[in-house]
C-alpha cells in the first residue's frame, strides 16, 4: 500500500521510515513540501515485537524520532 501511495508523487522526494510501512498514515506538507506522517504508537508497538517497551522506546527516541535525515525527515504523530 505505502509503495502505491508514494508512486501518485513520483515527482516529488518523499523519505519513509524503515519497517514501519503498518505505522504509515499519510503525507503532510509544510511550506508545500510533502513529508511522510508515522502514528508514534503504531512504531512502538512494531519495535516491541522483537525489543521490550522500554528498550523500543529508547531506541524510537534516539534512532528514529531523534534522527535527523534532512528537511524531509518523516513526522510522527502523537494522538491526544
Amino acid at each position: 500500500m505505502l509503495e502505491e501511495i508514494l508512486d501518485t508523487y513520483d515527482d516529488e522526494e518523499i523519505l519513509v521510515a524503515d519497517g514501519f510501512d503498518d505505522a504509515f498514515l499519510g503525507i503532510g506538507r509544510q511550506f508545500g513540501k510533502p513529508f511522510a506522517i508515522y502514528d508514534k504508537e503504531r512504531c512502538l508497538r512494531i519495535l516491541q515485537e522483537t525489543m521490550s517497551e522500554e528498550e523500543a522506546i529508547e531506541y524510537f527516541s534516539f534512532n528514529v524520532e531523534g534522527a535527523y535525515v534532512g528537511e524531509k525527515t518523516p513526522i510522527f504523530l502523537e494522538f491526544l
